[in-house]
């Protein structure tokens, strides 16, 4: 018996280390399967939101109007990261950790936290609506803030709610949620912004006891409100079990420290990216040209977008890779890698949408052509920012987090000051040119404080061959004049594709 227990245990330990194994298999299958559902369902969501900006830019053939819209929902981007306040990640460190005996006690608290500011907020904006409407220049229409106040008090709520179906694994009933809500949000837009017109010329009296003519962009945030309303009950059922139970004061408290510091990074954050839209009305003093331009600058930053759904596309690939990828001996070529493939896809999305801009052009109404001069600067901000996220993987896998706060915060300062000394002299160009430099020295800080702490080799050289030879071809297609449409796009094309060619034969040869 003594001679063979080894054996056997040895046995017990190998069938063990197999059945881990394929346990640990099966896990990063479902982590797999589950972050695509929840990338696909984002992405999937931003684009057909994206495909509305068509219609916007026709319907208001004003532009201010379209300027309105631009102001508000860049308020409204602001004010949902105040109001969630950096509680979903936290929901997220409290339900996860192992001294927590009950994980419901900590979704009750975090929803009651989200519910008592939300409430509390709704109640301020709805008791100082004039004053509030008056300080952002909608006297006019109060019901606009009204709208945006409860928009985004009820988004901020139903967080908790979409990050416990995170939590219990319901990737199928998060994404189906959400899509609901953008079909929803779509239809009605073309209901009240196309059929309702419609119907309003052939047969008003169908109609005329709930559509106005004349309320135009305000039936973008009615329909917002709907939709609003409708992702609320749909919540309903997962919000009940955290309802249920009484909330903990005590964990709440220390919820909120570990909360907080996130609150300042995501405002930081966030302003990057809306400063523009928020600050321009205030920075003229004419509101109506402010409106007008504003719009004619969101309309036409709608186009660079494309980068923007490029990078989110390769972040959900990315982060999940770059984690596994840390445990591997050959992790920091795994980085050098995705840097090096991210580049020539960007560059390829910046000239492609370049080469073609005379016919994506048509993406937005001829109002707004003013503004298409914005869509290279931004594009190429947007590729550095998409270069600073993957720099960011650094102060991620060192847990040296607060680089990623410091790096927002100069970059937010930077962004508000060129908005501020240069929009009221070159207009929307200068907020344009506030997302790329800012984008620029967030790139540039990570990457060279990051030679320091956290070394990794990247092909610079390729890097650098790329975007010269990227840069050669932009002006060999764009410099020359030819006034025939089909030649000059078959001329770009041979251009795109001779780039292309380059790429692939360069990277064979270092392959082999």
């Amino acid at each position: 018996m003594c001679i063979f227990a080894p054996k056997k245990r040895m046995a017990e330990l190998s069938n063990n280390s197999v059945s881990a194994i394929e346990k640990s298999k099966g896990g990063m299958r479902q982590l797999a399967k589950d972050t695509a559902i929840y990338g696909m369902s984002s992405i999937i969501g931003r684009v057909l939101n994206w495909l509305l900006v068509p219609m916007y830019t026709r319907v208001l053939i004003n532009t201010g109007e379209y300027g309105i819209v631009t102001n508000i929902y860049g308020w409204t981007a602001l004010l949902l990261i105040l109001l969630t306040y950096g509680m979903e990640t936290g929901f997220f460190r409290f339900i996860n950790r192992k001294d927590e005996a009950k994980p419901l006690q900590i979704y009750s608290t975090t929803l009651y936290s989200i519910a008592s500011t939300s409430l509390i907020f709704t109640i301020l904006i709805s008791s100082f609506i004039s004053p509030v409407s008056a300080a952002l220049g909608y006297a006019d229409h109060p019901e606009y803030i009204g709208m945006m106040a409860c928009i985004v008090a009820v988004d901020a709520f139903c967080c908790i709610p979409f990050a416990y179906l995170r939590y219990r694994n319901r990737p199928v009933r998060f994404a189906i949620i959400k899509l609901l809500n953008i079909f929803l949000n779509i239809f009605l837009n073309i209901f009240f912004l196309v059929i309702c017109p419609a119907l309003n010329k052939s047969n008003s009296q169908l109609i005329s006891w709930f559509y106005r003519p004349d309320y135009g962009v305000g039936y973008i945030f009615i329909a917002n409100v709907f939709t609003t309303a409708f992702t609320l009950l749909m919540l309903l059922p997962d919000m009940l079990p955290g309802l249920k139970v009484k909330p903990n004061i005590l964990k709440l408290k220390e919820m909120i420290r570990y909360s907080f510091p996130l609150l300042i990074l995501g405002v930081a954050g966030i302003l990057n990216q809306t400063a523009d839209k928020i600050l321009y009305p205030f920075l003229f003093e004419d509101k109506a040209v402010a409106e007008a331009q504003l719009g004619i600058y969101g309309a036409c930053f709608k186009i660079a977008v494309i980068m923007v759904m490029f990078i989110q596309a390769f972040r959900y690939a990315y982060e999940p890779y770059i984690f596994a990828k840390h445990r591997a001996d050959d992790n920091r070529k795994s980085y050098v890698e995705a840097m090096k493939y991210f580049i020539i896809f960007a560059l390829v999305i910046f000239l492609g949408v370049m080469f073609y801009l005379d016919i994506i052009k048509y993406f937005v109404g001829s109002n707004y052509y003013a503004g298409l001069s914005v869509v290279p600067i931004v594009m190429l901000g947007e590729l550095f920012f998409g270069i600073y996220f993957n720099l960011s993987m650094w102060y991620k896998l060192t847990d040296q987090t607060r680089w990623g706060a410091y790096f927002s915060i100069i970059g937010c300062v930077a962004t508000v000051l060129i908005i501020i000394l240069f929009v009221p002299h070159y207009g929307f160009i200068a907020c344009a040119w506030a997302s790329f430099a800012s984008n620029l020295v967030m790139m540039l800080l990570s990457y060279f404080i990051g030679r320091k702490r956290f070394p990794v080799a990247y092909d610079m050289r390729s890097a650098l061959i790329y975007t010269i030879l990227a840069t050669a071809c932009y002006f060999a297609a764009m410099l020359p004049e030819i006034d025939s449409e089909v030649l000059k796009f078959g001329y770009r094309t041979l251009i795109l594709l001779a780039f292309l060619g380059i790429v692939i034969k360069k990277e064979k040869i270092n392959n082999h």
